[in-house]
């Protein structure tokens, strides 16, 4: 969606809408769905430019880390932004950002687009990884089997760079 930043007065502009984003077109792997996502929020005129308040609210699927099963987690998460137009200044090298810039958008145009806006939003709101449950024992090594279901698949492999000390003890011959 596109707001015109140039026409919003006292009253401040509203939203509500439904989104549908391929959970591949965010390029995380470990993200295997997305469910239709509840966009919406206002955008007001604010002292240095104009304020974002926005909400999003879907259910993702992701693939566990360990035994590759997928996890559905709900979302709800909340954006606050400040929005400032500027016109475009060419830079030359590198641009240091302070702090004060987190949260801080700055567009050449009086016009954003929010969509660019909730794909980063949900991106970062991917974890690293997920387990489906906190004692998960993943998959096997030797056979693949998922040790959550069959735990005694295969005996563990003794570490051959032990072996010599095995000669050393008189119990274990």
């Amino acid at each position: 969606m596109i707001i015109q930043l140039d026409r919003i007065r006292e009253e401040p502009f509203r939203w509500d809408e439904r989104v549908a984003v391929p959970a591949e077109s965010l390029g995380r792997e470990i993200l295997t769905g997305l469910t239709e996502i509840e966009w919406g929020g206002e955008v007001a005129r604010a002292a240095g430019g104009f304020r974002l308040n926005a909400r999003l609210r879907y259910t993702q699927t992701l693939n566990c880390t360990r035994c590759l099963k997928p996890v559905e987690q709900r979302v709800e998460s909340d954006l606050d932004l400040l929005i400032r137009v500027q016109p475009a200044s060419p830079t030359v090298g590198e641009i240091r950002l302070q702090s004060s810039d987190l949260g801080v958008l700055t567009v050449d145009e009086p016009e954003i687009d929010t969509r660019p806006i909730l794909i980063e939003q949900l991106q970062l709101n991917v974890p690293m990884s997920v387990l489906c449950r906190p004692d998960c024992a993943g998959l096997c090594p030797r056979c693949g089997a998922d040790r959550n279901e069959s735990p005694d698949c295969c005996e563990p492999e003794g570490d051959p760079r032990w072996e010599a000390l095995k000669d050393l003890l008189p119990d274990a011959r």
